[in-house]
């Protein structure tokens, strides 16, 4: 019989790992001593010990080890055990290159702009809304705020609830930048039915996937915003798929300091 500390030199497995494995029902020593309570390993149990820290090291969790060593009397079963384990490590071995290239375009991106790390990009999915919309030909783009007073003064008597978190939006469908006649489309996500009314239209719109960055400040930031975000785009795997739009989280609507704005730019994306 060896003392735990002899058969942990020889199993090159940790007296700490030792007694986990013993809690959970993995290896328990061949005996204990009743009046010193040390414990002593049997020689036939080095196998065991190895097997489990090789699968320890596969990556396999303690609560999984048991199952897997019960496979070891079945080949199909013991291979099945293996490549689900090394699915998994694949996935995680993906999800290193993915942060790794995230931090390789921010390092890139810092060195080129610092003011361009001003701008976190990040994917996100905003869920299906249904929303209040108005889209018109505009004289140009500072001239927004013209679609939003429409709605206020449509809706004003309609007792509309606002969607909760509530999301004011405007879509650019003009596939270039124009200097005057600009379509845009604002919307707000609203929680109920209403009728049409001549300008305002009331529909759900789809879930979509982007890559947005969030600002706070003047509108005079939005251009190195798109810039900002069009770079990570192109640089982490991705292609735009659809119109690009604005969330305000803070608008004119509730401050008129322009240094309170904070705003979300989006472009709809999809993997190349």
């Amino acid at each position: 019989m060896l003392k735990i500390g002899e058969f942990s030199k020889l199993s090159r497995v940790s007296i700490r790992s030792l007694r986990r494995y013993d809690e959970a029902g993995l290896l328990a020593p061949a005996s204990i001593d009743s009046f010193t309570g040390y414990r002593y390993y049997s020689e036939r149990q080095l196998p065991v010990a190895n097997r489990i820290r090789a699968l320890r090291d596969m990556g396999f969790p303690l609560a999984a080890v048991r199952e897997v060593l019960g496979c070891y009397d079945d080949p199909g079963a013991l291979e099945r055990c293996l490549l689900l384990q090394r699915a998994l490590a694949w996935e995680e071995m993906e999800e290193a290159r993915k942060r790794l290239r995230l931090l390789d375009t921010a390092l890139e991106r810092l060195r080129k702009d610092e003011t361009m790390m001003k701008y976190d990009v990040t994917i996100k999915t905003l869920p299906e809304r249904h929303v209040a919309s108005v889209r018109q030909i505009i004289p140009s783009y500072d001239r927004e705020g013209d679609l939003w007073h429409i709605y206020c003064q449509e809706t004003a008597r309609m007792n509309i609830q606002d969607g909760d978190p509530v999301l004011c939006t405007a879509m650019y469908y003009d596939g270039e930048f124009k200097d005057q006649d600009v379509d845009v489309e604002i919307q707000k996500n609203v929680v109920g039915t209403y009728p049409d009314t001549e300008h305002v239209k009331f529909k759900t719109v789809p879930a979509v996937q982007v890559a947005s960055a969030t600002f706070r400040g003047s509108y005079d930031q939005i251009s190195t915003v798109n810039e900002a975000v069009a770079t990570w785009v192109e640089d982490n795997g991705w292609t735009f798929d659809g119109l690009f739009f604005n969330i305000y989280h803070v608008s004119p609507h509730e401050t008129r300091n322009p240094d309170e704005f904070v705003t979300e730019v989006c472009y709809p994306v999809k993997r190349k």
